[in-house]
């Protein structure tokens, strides 16, 4: 997120992401077996390249349809979902999902812990990390 918490600008650009030279995208990825995304994340993350392979994706939203999620599953019901996931064996799960999303989950209490990662950028404005 940028530094005064935004994780997108005004207009939902997020070129001012960077990634850090030091960090290893592989590693961390090696972590997980399963992603979490919100339907706005989800819709974005398809104009970029979409899947991730090796990773099980679901998709939380109440107006996608099952046909306009390909390589992911969807679900409406993140309670369910997760506790399902949390009885089978397997690599942490990323939640990837904008704020709206993100929000819902710790009102669920599903989250069960946080990484943050702070761009030095100052946006003014756009859509925050937290909607509250």
């Amino acid at each position: 997120m940028s530094l005064d918490g935004f994780i997108a600008g005004p207009n939902g650009e997020f070129d001012w992401i960077l990634m850090d030279p030091d960090m290893d995208f592989s590693q961390m990825m090696g972590r997980f077996d399963t992603v979490l995304l919100g339907r706005k994340t989800y819709e974005a993350s398809k104009t970029h390249g979409g899947a991730m392979p090796g990773i099980k994706a679901f998709v939380f939203s109440n107006t996608l349809s099952d046909s306009e999620c390909q390589g992911a599953t969807l679900s409406q019901n993140p309670a369910k979902t997760v506790s399902e996931l949390r009885e089978n064996e397997g690599k942490d799960v990323w939640l990837f999902g904008g704020g709206i999303f993100f929000k819902s989950m710790l009102e669920l209490k599903l989250v069960d812990s946080i990484e943050l990662a702070i761009i030095p950028v100052l946006l003014g404005s756009g859509l925050p990390m937290l909607t509250i």
